[in-house]
């Protein structure tokens, strides 16, 4: 028999003991797994959601929030702004390129923007069926939406005000599909993309005066070329801006926010104060599954410990037949490693599956593109950490069974 048969069959002889230390192992690492998952693909998301764009100019308020509604779609636009103020803003030497944005209303929960054809290139998106959107009311939406919503080219639908799906319909105005995008994993997958005067048309219910105005511009505005450029009475959510050259990292926000009624936030500074917001959470989480790992340690050594006195009588049998000393102390650190190694292994299986469990039973999880089939290389430090706790616990028990008298223990016996 040779050596890894004669540590299973020993692990083997206490079930519930082998049982019990690889489970709470197990929930440890499974912690960890998945606030591993979930950590990392949140900040690739956030980093290729916000790629390509330098500087978010909207309407005075939380500068957080601006970020968060303009860049990540989650929440609600702090306010209009006006386009005439917007254009004097694009106007500045530091500015590169700016893109506008319109938001208010939603369709089943995604968002519909208004905006130009320059806003999906950041994303490197590209048509799957039909056409991008070119008349009033034409509509070209994200590969989460059409899969989700059920959304197809002629189709047509009501947008309803804000993000809820329990919002004013504006049944008067019916948008069409014109065309799906491929699937980009970036917040373009969850959005409705159509031309800014669309949004504008929607609310012209309300808006009489912007609906009666439009004729062919003589001096085309900057952003929404279909309308005079200085025009006073319309408005957009915000702007996205590229820096022209790096000194605009120190001089254009404080320009906007010290001579203008908007407000100018960075993405970069905003998701950092973000994630140490949300990092005291995970810190927390992961102390406790810190904690989880180091019960689970202490009670394989406690197991390795009681288990070496009761098998004394079977060591020295062992090395009175031939067994040498480093083979004792070697089959005590590999029944410690392997306990360890199943533990891992199996919480490694474990977090993967709650977070699979988790993207199947919550759709807002779908819509971030969270996925649990994505491995990283974390998760071979994690296997080899746990083979190292298994060799710690199981050190001194195997020091002690190195040390193991035969002659002693048989006469004892």
């Amino acid at each position: 028999m040779n050596l890894i048969s004669l540590v299973w069959n020993y692990l083997k002889a206490r079930p519930l003991n082998t049982v019990l230390n690889i489970f709470l192992l197990a929930l440890g690492i499974a912690v960890i797994t998945v606030l591993l998952l979930f950590n990392n693909q949140l900040q690739e998301k956030i980093s290729s959601n916000a790629k390509g764009i330098d500087l978010v100019v909207g309407a005075k308020g939380s500068p957080l929030q601006l970020i968060l509604c303009n860049i990540f779609h989650v929440d609600f636009p702090t306010g209009n702004i006006k386009l005439s103020e917007a254009e004097k803003v694009i106007r500045h030497r530091m500015v590169k390129k700016a893109i506008p944005l319109a938001l208010g209303d939603s369709y089943n929960g995604y968002r519909i923007v208004g905006t130009n054809h320059v806003y999906p290139g950041l994303y490197n998106a590209a048509i799957q069926q039909g056409d991008w959107w070119k008349n009033d009311l034409d509509v070209t939406i994200g590969s989460t939406v059409a899969e989700l919503s059920g959304l197809k080219i002629g189709d047509t639908f009501a947008s309803a005000h804000g993000l809820s799906t329990d919002g004013h319909d504006h049944e008067e105005n019916l948008y069409k599909v014109t065309g799906i995008l491929n699937q980009s994993n970036t917040i373009i997958d969850n959005l409705i993309l159509t031309n800014i005067e669309s949004i504008w048309r929607v609310h012209a219910e309300t808006h009489d005066t912007i609906a009666k105005t439009a004729s062919v511009p003589g001096n085309p505005s900057a952003l929404v070329p279909s309308i005079e450029a200085g025009d006073s009475i319309r408005e957009i959510t915000s702007l996205l801006i590229q820096y022209r050259n790096p000194l605009a990292v120190i001089q254009l926000p404080r320009f906007i926010n010290s001579n203008s009624n908007l407000q100018a936030a960075s993405p970069a500074y905003e998701t950092a104060r973000l994630f140490s917001i949300l990092g005291v959470g995970v810190e927390v989480i992961r102390g406790f599954a810190l904690v989880l790992i180091f019960i689970s340690g202490l009670s394989i050594f406690i197991a390795l410990y009681n288990s070496l006195k009761e098998r004394q009588y079977d060591l020295a049998i062992m090395r009175s037949m031939g067994a040498s000393r480093n083979k004792l102390f070697i089959t005590i650190v590999m029944e410690g490693s392997i306990l360890t190694l199943l533990g891992s292994i199996a919480g490694l299986a474990l977090g993967h599956g709650v977070l699979w469990i988790f993207t199947i039973m919550v759709e807002e999880s779908q819509k971030a593109g969270v996925s649990a089939t994505v491995f990283y290389a974390a998760e071979g430090y994690i296997l080899a950490g746990g083979l190292v706790l298994g060799i710690l616990c199981s050190l001194i028990p195997a020091i002690q069974a190195y040390r193991t008298d035969i002659h002693k223990v048989l006469a004892g016996n």
